[in-house]
């Protein structure tokens, strides 16, 4: 019983701790392995990095490690200066990307959807344009067809 009681309260106090883990203040604030902004979508980080008319999300797990692009399709809808839509489709092993003229400015916002071949779509939003650090509104990543925004790790 003893060990039990032990065991839950460490739980107890752990679970903060990891809930704030993978906040968009803490991602923004690491490294990305490819220069993008980085947010969580279900078990999956999404990277996005955005070029001169291009896009790449970089897909990879939550120790960092690159999660197969074959078979993931999806799109990013970027907003800034009226509203883009891309289609997004595996060209590397972690990595979609897709082509469209849109405009860059610092209140840039977007919305990357992928559908995974398990039939599970996640959906990750993004402010590519804040500065590192910047504190975002709340932003749980779900499956796009979720109700409840109450997902943690």
């Amino acid at each position: 019983m003893k060990t039990t009681t032990t065991v839950l309260l460490a739980l107890a106090l752990a679970a903060p701790t990891l809930a704030l883990a993978h906040d968009d203040a803490t991602l923004d604030a690491m490294e990305s392995p490819n220069g993008g902004q980085v947010r969580m979508a279900g078990p999956y980080h999404f990277e996005l990095v955005l070029g001169e008319n291009a896009v790449s999300v970089f897909l990879t797990d939550h120790g960092d490690a690159p999660v197969p692009s074959e078979g993931v399709g999806g799109n990013v809808i970027l907003m800034s200066g009226g509203r883009t839509t891309i289609a997004l489709e595996p060209v590397d092993s972690n990595r979609l990307a897709g082509e469209g003229a849109f405009e860059k400015q610092p209140d840039m916002k977007a919305v990357v959807s992928l559908t995974f071949p398990d039939g599970q779509t996640w959906q990750a939003r993004f402010t590519p344009g804040a500065q590192a650090g910047q504190v975002h509104s709340a932003t749980d990543a779900a499956p796009a067809d979720s109700n409840d925004h109450a997902h943690h790790h």
